[in-house]
Order: structure tokens, then C-alpha cells, then sequence
């Protein structure tokens, strides 16, 4: 007889610009050797991490730290024209594994100042991502977190404005920030819906669909994860029980107590296999399991490798 329910959200887990994040760190392994020095985690997630510096990848914050002559490549997050000055100073070869969608937002970054704009960004303070992006044009950005910092902002009183986000937010993470800058500054660009990351607004829709059918929500990732953390949010706002484990080992038996319905996703930035553990640590606490799957996780993204690392 089964005893409870396992609902696994789809799509769930690595996005396009994470699997070629790390495709792109195991590639550059392959044809260079180890070791490759990667700038900041590839991606915010230990054990892909632990797994890359197994193979050789070596992890510094800084260009300084990678010797002249060495492969160096920039994360999925994104780097400021600095870091990559540093790196060239350093005679560093770099590869870019910045994901594309974050690249979009650098390039209209650099659009809107060429064109006069002054740039409020959305997003989150000292995320490695926003540090990337604010460094296109420091002098001209500002970073909004709230509704708050909205009222409290104060522009030059140029009648060009524009805005950008930060890509593992969501739709409706931006939506009433977005709301009160129109209000205040009625002639504001704002960024076109396509610009926001797919991979965030699909797991973040694929969450509210579990939410509404399981009493409790797992959500696999890490702490510093961004896209993971909001996971959490989301299904706590839709009334869900909510909990963010990095693996099978940080669930508590305790918050199983009179559950029969679970539901489990995994942010952008977790590997499936890790899901599966967790399946598996589920089916022993709670006993027999039906396990099924809520919505469709075909996304259909690719990106390209950059071109030094492409196949002949």
C-alpha cells in the first residue's frame, strides 16, 4: 500500500547556461590539461564544484591568483571589464563561460550608456552576478533591492533612464519594484519580458504548480544560490512548507511527520542526480511512494560553446 505521495516539479534543475558552464570547464580540462583556473564558482554548487577540482579546475576570486600563461575562465555569473583587464595584465588566456543571457544584459547595458542613459539595477548586493553587471558602467548604474530603495533614489534629472535586472530573478520577483520606478519615473525604459532568464520564470511557474498539490517543498540547492533560494520563497507564499537542503542528508524525518504529500524541485544550478538521492532518501522515511512528475520540462535552450572549445 502506498503510504505517500513524491511530486517532482518539471523543469527542475540545470538550465542551458549551466550545463555550458561546466561542459565548458570540462572541455578546456580535456584539450589543455590541468590545470584550468576558473574565476569564482562555475556555478553556485558544491558538489559540481568539489567534482571540477577532482578533474583539476582550480578556484580563485581573483585573476592574481592564476599564473601567467594559464587558462583562466570567467563563471556562469559574469565579470566586470576590470576583472578582464586584470586578466589580461596578468597574460592570462581567457575563455568566457558567462551565460549568454547574462551577456544580453551586459550588452544593453553598454546600448543604454552609449545612448545617454543613467541605469537603475535590479537585484541583489554583492550576488557575483550584479558586481559583473554594475561594472559595465559603475558610474552610471545604480542598485535598487526593494520598493524602499525606490522612493529613496535620487537621479541626476536626466530624461534617459533605463532599467536592467538581475537574471535569476523572476518576473514576479521584479514586478512591484518595477511598478513603483514607472511610477516615480514615468518615462523609465524598462526590460521587455523576453529579457528575463527563461530558466528562473519556468521553475519558479513549475513551484507554484507544486506547491498547490504537496504539503511540503524541497528545494535542492545551495545557500548561495540565488534561483534557489526564491524556490523556497515562492512555495512558501503559495502556502507550502518549504525548505532549502543542499542534499539528501539535510532532510529532518521531522518535517515528514503526517505528510503525504511531498513535492521536490531543484534550482538551476543542481545537478538530477542529487534529486535522485533525495528520492531515494525520501522513499526510506516515509515507506512505499507513488512518484510522479508536475509539468513539462521540455525548455528547449541550447547555447553555443565559445568558439575555441567547439568540436572540428
Amino acid at each position: 500500500m502506498v503510504s505517500a505521495r513524491i511530486v517532482l516539479a518539471s523543469p527542475r534543475g540545470f538550465c542551458a547556461g549551466v550545463d555550458r558552464a561546466i561542459e565548458i570547464v570540462e572541455r578546456a580540462l580535456d584539450r589543455f590539461g590541468a590545470p584550468v583556473y576558473v574565476r569564482h564558482e562555475i556555478v553556485h554548487n558544491q558538489h559540481v564544484v568539489d567534482d571540477l577540482r577532482a578533474k583539476g579546475a582550480i578556484f580563485v576570486e581573483e585573476p592574481s591568483s592564476a599564473p601567467p600563461g594559464s587558462h583562466l575562465i570567467y563563471s556562469a555569473h559574469g565579470v566586470s571589464p576590470a576583472v578582464r583587464q586584470e586578466a589580461q595584465e596578468q597574460g592570462l588566456v581567457d575563455i568566457d563561460a558567462t551565460c549568454p543571457l547574462v551577456t544580453k544584459v551586459h550588452n544593453e547595458v553598454k546600448r543604454m550608456v552609449a545612448e545617454g542613459y543613467e541605469i537603475v539595477m535590479i537585484g541583489h548586493a554583492g550576488h557575483v552576478e550584479v558586481e559583473g553587471t554594475v561594472g559595465q558602467a559603475p558610474d552610471q548604474m545604480v542598485l535598487v533591492e526593494t520598493v524602499e530603495d525606490v522612493e529613496q533614489l535620487t537621479i541626476s534629472g536626466s530624461s534617459r533612464l533605463g532599467c536592467v535586472t538581475q537574471t535569476t530573478l523572476s518576473v514576479d520577483d521584479t514586478r512591484e519594484i518595477m511598478e513603483a520606478l514607472r511610477r516615480r519615473f514615468p518615462h523609465i525604459r524598462l526590460p521587455k519580458r523576453n529579457d528575463i532568464c527563461y530558466a528562473t520564470q519556468n521553475r519558479q511557474d513549475a513551484v507554484k504548480a507544486l506547491a498547490a498539490c504537496t504539503e511540503l517543498v524541497l528545494v535542492v540547492g545551495a545557500p548561495n544560490s540565488s534561483n534557489s533560494n526564491r524556490l523556497v520563497e515562492v512555495a512558501a507564499k503559495r502556502g507550502a512548507r518549504s525548505h532549502l537542503i543542499q542534499d539528501a542528508d539535510d532532510i529532518q524525518a521531522a518535517w515528514l511527520k503526517g505528510t503525504t504529500q511531498v513535492g521536490v524541485t531543484a534550482g538551476a544550478s543542481s545537478p538530477e542526480f542529487l534529486v535522485q538521492q533525495v528520492i531515494q532518501r525520501l522513499e526510506e522515511l516515509l515507506g512505499d511512494c507513488e512518484i510522479t512528475s508536475q509539468g513539462d520540462a521540455e525548455e528547449g535552450v541550447t547555447f553555443k560553446m565559445p568558439a575555441e572549445l567547439r568540436s572540428d
